[in-house]
């Protein structure tokens, strides 16, 4: 084989390569971040459960539930009538 054939071969063989291995950290670098997408929304929702259920038990069972919630029905009559206070 020629040696100007060689080298080119060469050098087009390692080009390859490389935009390959590039392509295949691409891609594995976008699956990892796709699997953890929505986690945080879960976590969220978990959260939120938890506290509903403690509030719930609160309010039925004790008189700190029912100020707890007498408190955020204030406050939330308070917000949606826009008086601020």
């Amino acid at each position: 084989m020629n040696r100007w054939v060689l080298q080119h071969y060469t050098d087009a063989g390692v080009w390859v390569r490389s935009r390959t291995d590039r392509l295949a950290t691409r891609l594995a670098a976008r699956t990892a971040a796709r699997s953890d997408r929505g986690q945080t929304s879960f976590e969220y929702l978990g959260i939120a459960v938890v506290i509903a259920v403690i509030i719930g038990v609160l309010a039925g069972t004790t008189d700190i539930g029912t100020k707890i919630k007498d408190a955020i029905t204030d406050t939330i009559s308070k917000i949606t009538s826009g008086s601020g206070k």
